[in-house]
């Protein structure tokens, strides 16, 4: 068993240029939101500014008595020029810079709020719209694709993946907005008081850019191979949670978890070794800018002692305090750079996955102009059908097969002969290679495609039970009942029940129609299980009805009252049975024996019989094998 299902590797080439681009795509319905909390995160930002740029014109104009001539705030007019002397003017100027620190806070606090929650509200709905959409499109996709991803690796994408869109969309978005406006407005606050403190202070910012960019290539594959493991290890854990029954039955307990330990192991290795390199870029980060606090203590330094503080206004005591300030300030957005890359290539990463898959078109889908019948009789038409799941196979070859409306085919033969697939191809699960299949005359691969659906009613071997209520399982067969809004069981919902002999054991459950039924419906037996899907199938009211095997795994009791409700369903309806019991369809209209993916014999029980083909000897195996069951009964 393969753990290669689920890794997704092909679906990247689905995507459409650059995969954040269409994360992009699904901002665009929020821009005035984004654009109002794009400008308040700038406010917040320059804001933040005002405090330190507050507190050196104190140091300056209140505690050390200078003139602040050339003083940012005064330039800005917030502030009086000139010498600041006595008690009185000292305490009104600092009464005036507490006003400004003050509203300095105030707006960063509104602007704040209002950028978060604008930002972080908007990646809920990205979130929810991309979930939908990605949800809606893999139920579209055509079987193959479920046939070739398991679910787990389907869930993966649908929750990790996009929930790491919404965390960027939510978390480094700001960060980013972050970095350009504090590392802009310092920038701009320093060189306007030193130019030359401000080229030190800012010398690694094309340094920390490059090396971004070079964490971002040495990164990359490694966040790609840890989210197919991740994918593939999610596989695993569904598949052995899914199959615990037969697990614990093969007592396959140490060989399952050797398969989950070497997947986590895989994923183990791939994270540290992705850590390694982080950790390394990060503390490459705080070198260098340890580095630039070293340089700018030096060169203030020197500056101070040669021609001591306060010559000039770029060595100021407030100057240098601001300066430091600052460059504290600088520390955090730049160190944030590196982890912002880290964060872009997960997303990256999962944004590749998302969109590959909706990128992914499926192989089955309705034409444009596409036939929509008023009425359907039923009549089905096999017009020399081939066709194989993979390029290099045939599985059906040839298949010439007329069905009347109302007629009732059933179809035997050997396991593989190709009978469900054959079925399979009749409501467009799969499409043919070559030849036709018609239904009333219009190949089906005319027809609107939930239109030819809504017509074909399925009730296969081992139904899937939906987790919910009995009722709640029967009425997915009729929309307009499991959308209803009236209380209490629908009359609907019991009258099909009844007539699959299903209403009797659902009334016997601890809360009758109400019942919670388990995941798969875990809580019934196997026919009990088949009772609802063909209560379903009735519900639906259908043309035209496949069962395939559908009483195979039931004894012969429970084999009698599935019969009885299956020759409701099929009465006045055009069916295909396939059937491993001969007994179940020897009444049928037509029998149908394939083998290798040809028609091998055709006609009714008695014909076939008195061909001594096949069917008569697969018939008089069954026959001698059912005889010696009945002795051994009556033995006992």
């Amino acid at each position: 068993m393969s753990d290669e299902h689920g890794s997704f590797s092909e679906i990247r080439q689905s995507v459409d240029g650059h995969s954040m681009k269409g994360l992009l795509r699904y901002c665009v319905p929020y821009w005035p939101r984004l654009t109002v909390g794009l400008v308040a995160a700038f406010i917040t930002r320059f804001s933040r500014l005002v405090p330190p740029i507050v507190v050196a014109a104190a140091i300056d104009r209140v505690i050390a008595g200078g003139s602040g001539a050339s003083g940012l705030l005064t330039q800005a007019g917030l502030l009086p020029a000139g010498q600041i002397s006595g008690t009185a003017a000292r305490t009104a100027f600092l009464e005036q810079l507490v006003v400004i620190a003050v509203m300095a806070y105030v707006i960063r606090s509104i602007t704040r709020f209002t950028s978060r929650y604008l930002f972080m509200s908007t990646a809920q709905k990205v979130q929810r719209d991309l979930r939908n959409d990605t949800y809606d499109h893999i139920q579209r996709l055509s079987l193959g694709f479920f046939a070739n991803h398991q679910t787990g690796a389907m869930m993966s994408v649908l929750n990790q993946d996009i929930n790491r869109l919404e965390q960027f969309l939510n978390t480094e978005i700001r960060q980013a907005i972050r970095v350009v406006a504090t590392v802009g407005g310092i920038a701009a606050v320093m060189y306007y008081y030193s130019p030359k403190l401000a080229l030190i202070a800012l010398a690694p910012v094309p340094i920390i850019g490059l090396a971004s960019g070079r964490f971002l290539t040495w990164i990359e594959p490694k966040y790609r191979g840890i989210r197919e493991t991740v994918s593939r290890l999610n596989s695993r854990l569904e598949n052995n949670l899914g199959g615990a029954r037969v697990i614990k039955t093969f007592n396959r307990y140490d060989f399952e978890l050797d398969r989950v330990a070497d997947q986590s192991e895989t994923y183990h290795d791939e994270k540290v070794g992705a850590i390694k390199i982080r950790r390394a870029f990060f503390s490459s980060l705080r070198v260098i800018t340890g580095v630039v606090f070293v340089a700018l203590l030096w060169v203030a330094g020197t500056d101070v002692i040669q021609y001591g503080a306060g010559v000039g206004p770029a060595l100021t005591i407030g100057t240098l305090s601001l300066f430091f300030m600052l460059l504290r300030r600088l520390y955090s957005p730049m160190r944030r750079v590196g982890k912002t890359a880290n964060k872009y290539q997960l997303a990256k990463s999962s944004s590749e996955r998302v969109f590959g898959i909706l990128g992914h078109e499926p192989e089955v889908t309705t034409p444009a102009d596409a036939y929509v019948p008023e009425s359907v009789e039923g009549r089905v038409e096999f017009d020399d059908v081939t066709f194989g799941y993979e390029a290099d196979e045939t599985v059906l070859n040839g298949i010439d097969l007329d069905v009347a409306a109302g007629e009732t085919v059933g179809l035997a033969g050997t396991t593989g002969a190709g009978k469900s697939t054959l079925l399979k191809l009749l409501p467009r699960f799969y499409d043919t290679d070559d030849g036709a299949v018609r239904v009333d005359g219009v190949d089906v691969r005319e027809w609107d495609l939930p239109a030819l659906r809504e017509h074909v009613g399925i009730v296969e071997q081992n139904p899937y039970m939906f987790s919910g209520t009995a009722e709640e399982n029967i009425a997915y067969g009729d929309l307009s009942v499991l959308s209803g809004e009236d209380e209490g069981v629908s009359e609907a919902v019991v009258e099909a029940a009844k007539a699959a002999e299903a209403h009797q054991f659902i009334t016997e459950l601890p809360e009758g129609y109400d019942t919670e039924i388990g995941e798969r419906g875990v809580k019934l037996s196997g026919g009990q299980r088949q009772r609802l899907a063909i209560a379903r199938a009735l519900l639906n009211d259908p043309e035209i009805v496949i069962l395939d095997e559908a009483t195979s795994d039931v004894d012969t009791e429970t084999e009698e009252q599935i019969q009885q409700s299956l020759d409701r369903l099929t009465e006045d309806r055009t069916a295909f049975v396939i059937a491993h019991r001969l007994s179940t369809i020897k009444d049928a209209d037509r029998i149908v024996v394939m083998e290798h993916g040809q028609v091998a014999e055709s006609g009714s029980h008695d014909e076939l019989l008195r061909e001594d083909g096949d069917y008569a000897s697969l018939w008089a195996m069954q026959a001698g094998s059912e005889d010696t069951e009945a002795v051994a009964a009556a033995d006992d």
